[in-house]
């Protein structure tokens, strides 16, 4: 249901942190276009491509799940990648919030799905942009170069339709599956996504949850027909 934006959306919290200068500048640089939704996805493709797609260093800390921090370091997962997204479109003055889905098939290595112990990433995360009195979905967590990696389309975004998941990869078959929805935040629902993981990846520990190793280097090993 498209309701009108709350003031939140347009306000800077702890994880979605559009006060935060490195935000406010990344927008100013970015947030290029003739109207909202023209500068809505110059972000979206600037956060995307412009941030690597890291699923091995997560610290799940208030810190590490910052929008900024995500923009500092130029790497972060779904989770922070889509909150620095909300952060940057706050910033320049675009209502934004992050949202969350359950999916399977989703982008991986064999160390990770050995670590997780399931084929179920839970609390996937995307941000809901308010363009031309409608939420649109927007996902930009994996950037173009690691899509080409692993023989994925980019998920691209026009401001006009939903864009949450791969539904097929380069050979047409099939990738990532939602398979629960849970909704739209002001903030970053920490607690709630931590809470999903104690019970979903009991031998992943929260207090310490990245990975040795290299995220791109495994990705080339297991798929080495694709550059």
């Amino acid at each position: 249901m498209n309701t009108s934006p709350d003031p939140k959306t347009l306000q800077p919290a702890a994880m979605v942190d559009s006060d935060h200068p490195l935000v406010r500048d990344f927008a100013t640089r970015h947030a290029q276009g003739r109207d909202d939704r023209e500068r809505a996805v110059a972000l979206y493709h600037a956060v995307r491509d412009g941030l690597r797609y890291d699923p091995y260093r997560i610290d799940l800390s208030v810190h590490g799940m910052k929008g900024s921090t995500a923009l500092a370091k130029g790497y972060g997962w779904c989770v922070p990648k889509a909150a620095a997204l909300a952060a940057v479109c706050r910033a320049a003055g675009i209502p934004a919030r992050v949202g969350y889905a359950d999916v399977r098939n989703h982008l991986s290595t064999e160390r990770m799905r050995k670590n997780m112990g399931s084929d179920l990433f839970v609390w996937h995360g995307y941000t809901d942009i308010w363009l031309d009195d409608a939420w649109v979905k927007a996902t930009p967590a994996f950037n173009m170069e690691l899509c080409d990696r692993f023989g994925l389309l980019p998920l691209e975004f026009d401001g006009r339709a939903d864009s949450i998941y791969h539904p097929f990869d380069r050979a047409g078959n099939r990738h990532m599956e939602y398979v629960a929805v849970h909704g739209a935040f002001d903030d970053v629902p920490l607690q709630k996504i931590l809470d999903a993981f104690a019970v979903h990846y009991p031998n992943i520990p929260l207090e310490k949850s990245a990975q040795d190793g290299d995220f791109e280097v495994d990705a080339a090993r297991e798929h080495p027909g694709i550059a």
